[in-house]
């Protein structure tokens, strides 16, 4: 049985709406394209995130074709993308708060500049501080080992 057959036709129908609401706005798989390369091009240039990425990412290519099926299961429910952003970021000794707020600077100046609306960018961009809240949390809890979450994760948002 393939997986769309196990499916439950009304998750299938959210994520159809999903998609749809997605493309009304604007956002499309040539529009996230474009969003992971010129977002990743001011990360590399970046002097606080640039140093991060760049010893730990051989082939660029193949990471943006990997961003790139990230952001297209994230907007458009697409389903292609398979990899552990957590423990990814786990691995990165010092990784913090400012890094991600860095990071969310970076992410919201692409789509301001890039995105094809308004209610694009607060859709992405809101989409980028969860996640970027989450990975933050989960830094917290496993490497930092911050059982009691005494403070609550807070990034800024577009």
């Amino acid at each position: 049985m393939s997986t769309a057959a196990r499916v439950h036709p009304h998750s299938l129908a959210a994520r159809e709406r999903r998609r749809d609401d997605a493309r009304a706005m604007g956002i499309d798989e040539a529009f996230i394209a474009a969003m992971v390369d010129h977002f990743y091009a001011a990360v590399r240039a970046d002097t606080e995130l640039g140093p991060i990425f760049e010893p730990r990412i051989a082939d660029w290519p193949r990471h943006l074709g990997q961003m790139n099926r990230f952001w297209q299961s994230i907007l458009l429910s697409a389903g292609n993308f398979s990899g552990n952003p957590m423990v990814k970021h786990l691995a990165i000794p010092g990784l913090d708060q400012a890094h991600f707020e860095r990071w969310l600077q970076l992410f919201y100046a692409t789509l301001h500049t890039i995105a094809p609306t308004p209610e694009a960018a607060d859709h992405i961009g809101a989409k980028a501080r969860m996640i970027a809240e989450s990975l933050l949390t989960g830094i917290w809890v496993h490497r930092d080992r911050d059982q009691a979450l005494s403070r609550k994760v807070e990034l800024p948002h577009a």
